[in-house]
């Protein structure tokens, strides 16, 4: 729900092939990639939002484009193969403190990823970790992630976290190897999305040193 500040954001850590910090063109991949981690429910959310005057994937794209916002390329570091972003790595510092005027008018289904998030305040927030199916299952996961240790620690951040579908049996795992630990969860809220889960499950990692 947070956004990363753009003026700090932009005082990037150097990155090494085949990783390299997003750009506008990826915003077609950033759209699929975003809606494989969240397991179809950012294109429900646009969907939701389409007047009719283009598509819901053009407004994944346009989202993706924008130089604000979570959803960012901005945020966004990917894994690049021929000039084509093949995985990519979506996150923000969360605040020190909750701000409970940000309940105020909140759709619904947001309420319990925003409690979470406000149980992991201090930390670099996972929003976003996901490859093609293609090129799942060769590292790309582990690889992210140590770039979000990296830059939890640029931040001064007091870890890393994450939410997950209770469903995500896989993606769970990856984050428990990596030292993750379920700390929380949540109900999810449906409304008309089609899921399997039944609870948000919040995960952190406390221990980040440069080692």
């Amino acid at each position: 729900m947070s956004a990363f500040p753009i003026e700090k954001r932009d005082q990037r850590m150097t990155l090494g092939a085949p990783l390299r910090w997003a750009r506008k063109s990826d915003a077609n991949e950033m759209a699929e990639l975003i809606n494989f981690a969240g397991e179809g429910l950012p294109l429900y959310l646009w969907s939701s939002m389409n007047d009719g005057t283009r598509s819901d994937w053009e407004i994944g794209r346009e989202r993706a484009q924008r130089d604000f916002g979570s959803f960012s390329y901005r945020n966004t570091v990917v894994s690049d193969r021929a000039g084509r972003a093949i995985a990519a790595l979506i996150g923000y510092d969360l605040p020190s403190e909750a701000d409970p005027s940000v309940y105020v008018d909140m759709p619904k289904m947001f309420v319990p990823l925003q409690e979470l998030e406000d149980l992991a305040l201090s930390t670099w927030y996972v929003n976003v970790l996901a490859a093609y199916p293609a090129y799942r299952g060769q590292g790309h996961g582990t690889q992210l992630l140590g770039v979000a240790k990296r830059i939890a620690l640029d931040r001064g951040c007091t870890g890393l976290s994450i939410i997950v579908s209770d469903q995500n049996h896989g993606a769970r795992r990856l984050y428990e190897r990596f030292g993750f630990r379920e700390t929380a969860r949540r109900d999810i809220v449906k409304d008309d999305w089609e899921h399997n889960g039944n609870e948000w499950v919040l995960m952190i990692k406390r221990e980040i040193s440069h080692q």
